[in-house]
């Protein structure tokens, strides 16, 4: 699909880059971002040939969070609208942390405010030395509610409680050591850095990978089902893992002593 507020490139292998490309604004989102977003990656998780996404931003920032003059036009808005636009939003969130390919978060400036739900919702994060993030809501009056579950999913209670409520800004090294980000590299490395982490990706079987998605989603979402009922979906997990065609190439492979033919299709 057409875009005006993200580019995206994909390579021969399947790698997909979408960057957010209102550099001027700090790639601050707005309705229009927002219902583009949500879009592509809806037509996105029919394309079999996409293996994975690596989202970015062009310019000196990741993404600012919220338009300015998007949330001027906010300021007049009903209870209910307020509650559209809020579901408007979150199913941007929900498209990329729901999507079934990895999402690398390519993170080479400031992640402000609802930017920072984008860095949450991806499933591996590069930032850059020094970046830095800020959950400002409290300092506007506002909270971080509708980006609060993808948050407090990757930093936990404790770190939420601390962040959310101060709004104080901190860096990349902060958000490794909370778990936000997984590596902060300089800038020089920042490319690199990604490359190595998209190599590592497509080693592997490329339905095996969704199905770590979908696991890991249903593990956390029935943690309180009791031990029972998720060792009853684990099993049946593995034993549908085992007897895929995937399952049964890698393990023919491996015992064949040969790289399976996902290896192979890549070479």
């Amino acid at each position: 699909m057409d875009s005006t507020t993200f580019t995206v490139g994909t390579d021969s292998r399947g790698v997909v880059e979408l960057t957010f490309n209102r550099p001027k604004l700090h790639n601050a989102f707005n309705d229009l971002m927002i219902k583009e977003l949500t879009h592509w990656f809806a037509e996105a998780e029919s394309d079999d040939s996409i293996r994975l996404v690596v989202l970015t931003g062009n310019g000196r920032s990741f993404c600012a969070g919220a338009d300015l003059n998007w949330m001027r036009s906010m300021k007049e808005y009903s209870a209910e609208e307020n509650i559209q636009d809020s579901m408007r939003l979150d199913g941007m969130y929900q498209a990329i942390n729901n999507f079934t390919r990895p999402v690398i978060g390519k993170m080479g400036g400031a992640a402000i405010g609802g930017g920072v739900g984008l860095i949450a919702v991806c499933d591996h994060v590069v930032a850059v030395e020094g970046a830095k993030i800020q959950l400002s809501e409290v300092r506007l009056g506002l909270v971080p509610a509708v980006i609060s579950p993808y948050v407090i999913a990757k930093i936990g209670e404790s770190y939420a409680r601390s962040t959310f409520i101060s709004g104080q800004p901190f860096n990349s090294k902060h958000a490794l050591q909370i778990g936000l980000v997984h590596q902060v590299v300089p800038q020089e490395e920042l490319d690199s850095t990604v490359e190595m982490v998209v190599e590592r990706c497509l080693k592997a079987a490329p339905l095996a990978q969704r199905a770590c998605k979908e696991l890991i989603k249903n593990v956390v979402e029935h943690a309180g089902d009791g031990h029972e009922e998720i060792s009853r979906y684990t099993c049946h997990a593995i034993a549908n893992a085992r007897v895929s065609d995937e399952g049964q190439e890698g393990m023919d492979a491996l015992l064949s002593k040969r790289p399976p033919s996902w290896l192979e299709s890549k070479e």
